[in-house]
C-alpha cells in the first residue's frame, strides 16, 4: 500500500480521517458511491470539502493511486469529483488508479478553487 506523503491525515481540529497508517488485514475495504443528501451536518460538509481540498493539492488533474487514502472518505466523493482512471477498475485495490474530474470537483466545491487554481 502506498503511503502518500505529505497527504493530511485528517481535517484539522477534528477526528475525520483521510488517510490509514497500515493496510487492513481483514482485506481491501471497497470503494463505493455513497449518496451525498442535502440534510447531511456541516461538520461532514466541510470534511468533504477539506478532503477535497487536499486531493487537489496533492494530485491535482494526475491521476493517483488509492494508497492509504481512507476508504469512507473517498467514498463520499467517488462516482461524482473522483474517478477511475483505468479500465477494468478493481474498487478493492490499493493500487487502484483514480482521477479528479475537475469541472465536477468545480461544481461540487467552488470554495476551493477560489484562489483562480
Amino acid at each position: 500500500m502506498l503511503k502518500h506523503r505529505g497527504f493530511p491525515g485528517r481535517l484539522t481540529g477534528t477526528d475525520f480521517q483521510f488517510t490509514l497508517r497500515r493496510a487492513n488485514p481483514k482485506g481491501v475495504t471497497p470503494l463505493v458511491e455513497r449518496e451525498r443528501y442535502r440534510d447531511r451536518r456541516p461538520a461532514d460538509k466541510r470534511a468533504d470539502a477539506g478532503f477535497m481540498a487536499a486531493l487537489w493539492t496533492h494530485f491535482g488533474d494526475q491521476p493517483f493511486e488509492r494508497g492509504n487514502l481512507d476508504a469512507g472518505r473517498l467514498s463520499w466523493l467517488f462516482g461524482r469529483e473522483v474517478l477511475p482512471a483505468e479500465e477494468p477498475f478493481d474498487p478493492e485495490s490499493y493500487d487502484a488508479l483514480l482521477v479528479i474530474d475537475e469541472e465536477a470537483a468545480r461544481r461540487s466545491f467552488p470554495e476551493i478553487f477560489e484562489d483562480g487554481r
